[in-house]
């Protein structure tokens, strides 16, 4: 699996929506995704980077939140990555079906179950030095095969002015 994007952005918010814009238009120009795919792909990108951000100020962390997409002939793979204390995706509470009136009770929480519906495979690396998000998208690369000769996109954004 080759690397094609790497990204660190600092630990705020208003970083999503350029995490999502990057991540979907790598994917949109380089795989055949179909658009609905894309747009589970941005929720779920935008859903783990809100929680490594969280977690990264849980932990008193100021350090970036790190992204990474790899490519494979049959996938795509994206990592999001923290500083946070680490936590167990095994040990979260159940929440109810979204049918059950119940539901509407849960404010918080639904983010890791909202990930694990919109991609086609998930998996959490959690320690107490930080929790890294993989999360797969299955398809092959772009009819014109993209722009295999590419090299990999290193972006570090920053605060600083």
């Amino acid at each position: 699996m080759d690397l094609s994007l790497e990204l660190a952005v600092p630990s705020r918010t208003e970083y999503i929506a350029v995490v999502r814009l990057i991540v979907s238009s790598l994917v949109s120009a380089r795989r055949t995704v179909a658009e609905e795919r894309i747009d589970d792909l941005k929720l779920a990108v935008s859903e783990a980077c809100t929680n490594a951000i969280e977690a990264n100020a849980a932990a008193g962390q100021d350090q970036p939140v790190v992204v990474k997409v790899w490519e494979a002939p049959e996938r795509l793979e994206v990592c999001i990555a923290d500083s946070g204390s680490g936590f167990d995706p095994d040990v979260l509470p159940e929440h109810p079906p979204v049918t059950d009136p119940e539901r509407l009770n849960f404010e918080r929480g639904l983010g890791i179950p909202l990930i694990r519906n919109l991609v086609d495979a998930v998996r959490f690396e959690s320690s107490p030095a930080g929790t890294a998000v993989w999360m797969t998208l299955f398809g092959g690369p772009a009819v014109d095969g993209g722009d295999e000769t590419a090299e990999i996109l290193r972006v570090v954004l920053s605060d600083d002015h």
